[in-house]
């Protein structure tokens, strides 16, 4: 069977053609004891998932959108039919997986790279390792910290969980097509303390608050989530991009009432 899919610009394609990228990639995930189970995200005509499929101490999994590379991964890889997913990840159940842990691999697509973390977060719990190529500048803003100007939602939101690393950069021409930019990947483990200890959707809504106007104090861009005696709540005269993720959580329980100052 002719594997060569013409790559299409509605889904964000660009097929990874290096077979050094694609092992380099795949030896970025850890030999973690904590998961037995391997997802990879738009698998496209199996380039990184040929490397994947070396680890024979992890069970690998497929999930791809596009039903043109389906026949063409169960041709290539016959003992993965039944572990091929044909579905949307940003909508997908996930029940093929049971209910145990499992990392998550991939070339992401670039106009979906974002939504593919932000649903990560939804059941970050059962991940506890990703490995991901991204646009190069996302994976520098997922992985800056507090004073950086690339630090922002995503930033924060990833990192009360996990530990990110960004680990490598990738050129254009090692795509079909190139992308006009370069790509970067990172590696994010599951931190042990992982468990916001604060209420979650607070939390999310103080840094999207404040990051959404953010050369403006806490004081300015989250008053309407303050109350009227603010005079005893740290942070309110420093923006929100000089906060660690700690000290959002620290903001969260006070504005909760959870503890005083």
């Amino acid at each position: 069977m002719n594997s060569f899919i013409r790559p299409l610009k509605s889904l964000g394609q660009h097929f990874l053609n290096s077979p050094e990228t694609a092992a380099r990639i795949a030896h970025s995930l850890s030999s973690d004891s904590t998961y037995n189970q391997v997802l990879e995200i738009g698998p496209g005509t199996g380039v990184l998932t040929e490397y994947l499929m070396q680890n024979t101490s992890k069970k690998l999994f497929c999930i791809e959108v596009d039903d043109r590379s389906i026949p063409v991964l169960i041709n290539k890889f016959p003992e993965l039919e039944d572990r091929i997913i044909n579905d949307d990840f940003l909508k997908a159940s996930l029940h093929d997986l049971g209910n145990e842990p499992f990392a998550i691999i991939g070339n992401f697509p670039y106009n979906i790279s974002s939504q593919i973390l932000f649903r990560v977060l939804e059941f970050y719990e059962r991940v506890p390792e990703l490995v991901g190529m991204f646009q190069k500048e996302v994976a520098q803003r997922i992985a800056s910290g507090p004073g950086s100007k690339d630090y922002g939602i995503l930033s924060v939101l990833l990192q009360a969980h996990y530990d990110i690393e960004y680990l490598f950069t990738v050129p254009p021409e090692v795509f079909i097509p190139p992308p006009k930019v370069q790509s970067g990947v990172i590696r994010m483990k599951l931190r042990e303390n992982h468990l916001l200890k604060c209420d979650p959707v607070l939390f999310k809504k103080i840094i999207k608050t404040g990051f959404n106007q953010r050369r403006k104090t806490l004081r300015n861009s989250i008053k309407s989530l303050l109350p009227i005696e603010r005079d005893h709540i740290p942070y309110l005269d420093k923006r929100p991009e000089q906060l660690h993720f700690t000290q959002f959580v620290e903001l969260t329980l006070l504005l909760s009432g959870k503890i005083s100052n």
